[in-house]
């Protein structure tokens, strides 16, 4: 079988990826993530995905590479990761009661043809409304200051949630894994 390389050093990619019981290495990229002028949040997850794959490649010349990238949306602003406990209340507040879009760039890269499949893949969370004491409680307990959106759905974040709609659950954590599995078909990696 061809070496599978995840170009991330996401540790909830990585367990995202266990589930497909395939062999795979882990690879950091290097790579810029500044929005281009002009630039949508699908074209950035799509370019960085591709990107971070890319950035990946120069150091495995015959394997697939998969690269991901993640944003979220809420009335048309992307955002960001909060890195501070101030952001993150802010950041909370706003989408209480809201729903917030998720776009995850996805693509898998054959180093040794260079041919590269991509998709952008979206997700929805209707958060509930929040008090000033919920989202303290809940920042206090999973510190998700380096998560976009200021929640981590793999862990309490899902008890912020109405509800949530999209086609494959792992997409919100940042792998769609649904997605992945058509591609590496694509490449003759089958699952299972």
């Amino acid at each position: 079988m061809t070496k599978l390389v995840l170009a991330s050093t996401s540790p909830f990619r990585q367990t995202l990826l266990r589930k497909l019981e395939l062999p795979f290495v882990v690879q950091a990229p290097d790579v810029d993530e500044t929005m281009l002028p002009g630039e949508t949040p699908s074209q950035l997850v799509t370019r960085l995905s591709e990107a971070k794959a890319t950035a990946v490649a120069e150091r495995h010349q015959d394997a697939l590479i998969i690269g991901s990238d993640q944003v979220a949306i809420l009335a048309n602003q992307v955002l960001g990761k909060p890195l501070t406990h101030e952001n993150a209340i802010n950041q909370l507040q706003q989408a209480s009661g809201k729903k917030v879009d998720f776009l995850t760039g996805l693509c898998l890269l054959n180093s040794r043809t260079g041919q590269a499949q991509t998709a952008c893949v979206p997700f929805s969370v209707y958060f509930r409304t929040l008090s000033n004491d919920q989202i303290e409680r809940y920042l206090e307990k999973d510190q998700p200051y380096h998560s976009a959106g200021s929640f981590k759905s793999e862990g309490l974040g899902i008890s912020l949630f109405e509800k949530l709609e999209g086609d494959d659950p792992n997409t919100l954590i940042g792998l769609p894994l649904i997605a992945l599995i058509r591609m590496l078909h694509h490449e003759g990696v089958n699952v299972p």
